[in-house]
């Protein structure tokens, strides 16, 4: 049997390190659990207005289906008189540790006075606040103000569109918080 001389081994030795190295394996533990953490599943909070509810039904079903097309999960859904309401049941959202963002759905419809201006200006304001106030995001799923019935169904899909926007901000701050530590 013959004998491996010794210097031979650690040459062996270092070429199958920088093989493994080079596959991959060379990232730290600090490194793959920040890209886990990038890559866990997003939970939403839902908002939605029951005014109005025969739109912001097929709103709250297309936000739902585009959650789970994008891999997030909607894990609570708070219903709201209306979108004067909502600031304070995205507050409560916002205040729960298993919520990484919140999706308000609703739709403010063109009345004889101006009030629908003033309830949409107040709403997208509040809940702006709110998404600093928490360092969540908070994406706005409410048509109008200015429009008809008839345009506000026109604009279900703005529902997909808020799912899409609270699911982007979320894994673009996982990314940068990630990049951070």
């Amino acid at each position: 049997m013959a004998l491996i001389p010794h210097a031979i081994v650690i040459v062996i030795c270092y070429i199958c390190e920088r093989k493994i190295r080079i596959k991959g394996v060379k990232k730290g533990m600090a490194e793959e659990e920040k890209d886990k953490e990038n890559e866990k599943e997003i939970k939403l909070g839902f908002v939605v207005s029951e005014f109005h509810r025969d739109i912001t039904y097929q709103m709250e079903i297309l936000g739902r289906e585009h959650a789970e097309f994008l891999g997030a999960k909607v894990i609570h859904t708070f219903y709201t008189p209306g979108t004067f309401d909502m600031p304070l049941a995205v507050k409560e959202l916002l205040r729960s540790e298993d919520v990484d963002a919140v999706v308000t759905l609703g739709c403010v419809i063109e009345g004889e006075t101006e009030h629908d201006e003033v309830i949409a200006a107040q709403l997208t304001r509040r809940i702006m606040d709110l998404s600093l106030e928490y360092d969540k995001p908070v994406a706005l799923g409410v048509a109008g103000p200015g429009m008809t019935r008839l345009q506000a169904q026109e604009r279900v899909d703005y529902a997909k569109r808020a799912v899409e926007a609270a699911v982007k901000m979320v894994k673009r701050l996982r990314a940068k918080i990630g990049n951070r530590e």
